[in-house]
């Protein structure tokens, strides 16, 4: 069934009855060509791809909860390519032009609202570090605006300009950035993979890999054994437990990654906007509430639940950018699981086992990346070769030392 007004008409005079449910609820076959681990948006992207890009359809994505249970439903929704170094700003602009194209492509309203992103700016220093990013995304023909204290204060009059700690002197702005709603992306390729043959198998939990003479044949799963010529791995802060089965050590720590939602409140803020003194940032949702975030939280967790210091962390930051949010209620907060690499940036890349793929690494931004990212890992699993935008994104390169250290703080992945 293909949504479109005519459709929803329709309905409307059926009393809506006549709506199919948007993808089956698969039982796991006994094999496939490709088994992907991870019902999350990478996953799904990666399956949507494969049958869209490369006509490889006898694909399933297993996931142990529902789909959307992980990290792609406990983001802040943010969409944007305004990176500095050359193995990132190609990867990202992809993105942000599939995301573009994505709700037309999959038939399905995301929500992709292109506001702006504006990082803030608080000092010489940082000013100029704003303006080499710009320039090198105006460089790879990425958009860039540098702007003034008065140019942020007629976007954003509601900021303290006067008396706060750390004044603004301006921005970065990328208008073509903005939000995306985070579950409608799940459940929008979800839909489209389910319409090219894929199989979503939910409540289907990995607990152990196959491998024969250094090659992969299946896994072990709590819906039993499936075999598969190539899985894939897509399970972000789960990326170091899956492939410890496979005897493999990744250079991952898993964190808490916190974000909050207010109670919902009459228009105030129309981009996207990034605190540049503290880690914060907030946007507000089409029903009102403003949504927003920090820090990883310090200590290594697999839980999906943060602790009271870093929301205190938080809402500090918060007050030094706008004191009026003292005034706004807390509705409700939740925690993701942040696989935070040693550099900051992502892995996309086969393993030393034939057969077995990895994306992982995704630190701050997985959900921006989900076109992309699947993208590239479908073609990676597809033609076992990296695709040019993604060459960079090696798991070698931390033995190597072709590291892609966007923060430039070193091995600290909880800095990242």
């Amino acid at each position: 069934m293909r949504y479109s007004i005519l459709s929803l008409i329709a309905q409307a005079l059926k009393g809506h009855s006549g709506w199919r449910p948007a993808w089956r609820d698969a039982a796991p076959k006994p094999a496939y060509d490709v088994l992907i681990i991870g019902g999350g948006g990478h996953g799904l992207a990666t399956a949507y791809y494969l049958a869209s890009r490369f006509g490889i359809n006898n694909v399933a994505v297993i996931e142990k909860g529902y789909i959307g249970s992980g990290n792609v439903g406990r983001n802040t929704t943010i969409i944007r390519s305004n990176y500095l170094l050359p193995g990132n700003i190609p990867f990202y602009e992809l993105s942000m032009k599939s995301w573009e194209g994505l709700e037309q492509e999959l038939n399905y309203n995301a929500m992709v609202s292109q506001r702006g992103v504006l990082n803030l700016f608080h000092s010489d220093a940082q000013r100029d570090a704003f303006v080499r990013r710009g320039n090198a995304m105006r460089l790879a023909g990425v958009d860039a605006e540098i702007i003034d204290v008065e140019q942020a204060r007629a976007m954003l009059p509601f900021l303290d300009y006067e008396t706060a700690r750390f004044p603004i002197q301006g921005g970065l702005l990328q208008r073509r950035g903005g939000t995306a709603r985070h579950d409608a992306v799940a459940w929008g390729y979800a839909r489209a993979v389910d319409r090219r043959g894929v199989d979503i198998v939910q409540n289907c939990e990995v607990t152990g890999i196959a491998i024969v003479d250094g090659r992969i044949t299946g896994v072990e799963t709590t819906r039993g054994p499936i075999k598969a010529r190539k899985v894939a791995l897509a399970v972000a802060g789960s990326s170091s437990r899956l492939a410890a089965m496979a005897g493999i050590r990744l250079p991952i720590e898993s964190h808490v990654l916190q974000a909050f939602v207010s109670e919902g409140l009459k228009p105030l803020i129309d981009c996207v906007l990034i605190f540049g003194a503290g880690h914060f940032y907030i946007s507000q949702s089409d029903k009102g509430s403003l949504v927003f975030g920090g820090d990883v939280d310090g200590y290594n967790s697999y839980a999906q639940r943060g602790n009271l210091p870093v929301i205190e962390d938080v809402m500090e930051a918060a007050m030094g950018l706008w004191p009026g949010l003292a005034r706004v209620r807390l509705l409700r907060h939740w925690g993701g699981i942040m696989d935070m690499s040693m550099d900051g940036s992502p892995i996309i890349d086969h393993t030393p086992i034939q057969g077995l793929y990895l994306n992982a690494g995704w630190c701050y931004g997985g959900f921006k990346a989900t076109p992309a990212s699947g993208f590239c890992f479908a073609h990676l699993i597809a033609k076992d070769e990296p695709h040019p935008v993604a060459a960079a994104y090696r798991l070698d390169r931390f033995a190597t030392g072709r590291l892609i250290d966007e923060k430039a703080v070193g091995a600290q992945p909880n800095l990242h």
